[in-house]
């Protein structure tokens, strides 16, 4: 992984890692404090600054992930393309482009603000929460896929209607579908309206 600021920040001297903080917010999405990642899913939850990132080629097809095995939450489910939290302090645009290229190994082009979404969505399988003040971004993967193993099980770029019939068929994360709703406007904007988005 490439050391940046924010992962220099987040790891120790010998090499292992912290414990990786978020950035609490209040309703308005105002930062009110930090908790650890862990504490914060834990039920019943605590509202999060978090991001989601949703890349299109050049046929405007969505490049999804199915999260690799080893993650602790909600593993080997198909999502959007890139989703995390910022470090407190850095900025939700920062955070995207930092995390797309740690786990697909490819900077986007023409990332763009895409609105926020608030949500709760508990995830059964782990008994985690996620209370998420989502800050949403649309661009483009131009470049040849790098996924990272650890963090990503496979990559599909699907069609709107592709997307319709696996959604019906394979699971997916609890927040897919609200993050995809709330920023349809901005994809549509990006992919113009023959892609059916």
């Amino acid at each position: 992984m490439p050391t940046t600021p924010a992962t220099a920040a987040n790891s120790s001297s010998n090499g292992t890692a912290e414990a990786i903080m978020l950035e609490l917010v209040d309703e308005n999405g105002t930062t009110i404090g930090t908790a650890e990642k862990l504490a914060a899913h834990q039920a019943p939850g605590q509202l999060h600054r978090a991001f989601s990132v949703f890349l299109f080629d050049e046929q405007g097809r969505l490049l999804l992930q199915r999260r690799a095995l080893g993650k602790y939450h909600s593993p080997g489910v198909w999502s959007n393309t890139c989703c995390g939290h910022p470090y407190p302090g850095e900025a939700p645009f920062t955070a995207a482009a930092r995390r797309t290229y740690e786990e697909l190994g490819i900077s986007p082009s023409l990332l763009a603000e895409a609105g926020t979404v608030r949500y709760n969505h508990p995830d059964p399988a782990s008994g985690l929460v996620e209370q998420e003040f989502n800050h949403l971004f649309v661009g483009m993967a131009q470049a040849e896929l790098q996924p990272d193993p650890e963090e990503v099980g496979e990559t599909a770029f699907v069609a709107a209607d592709e997307l319709a019939k696996r959604h019906a068929e394979a699971p997916f994360s609890a927040w897919f579908m609200t993050v995809l709703d709330a920023a349809r406007p901005a994809i549509r904007e990006l992919t113009g309206p023959s892609a059916g988005w």
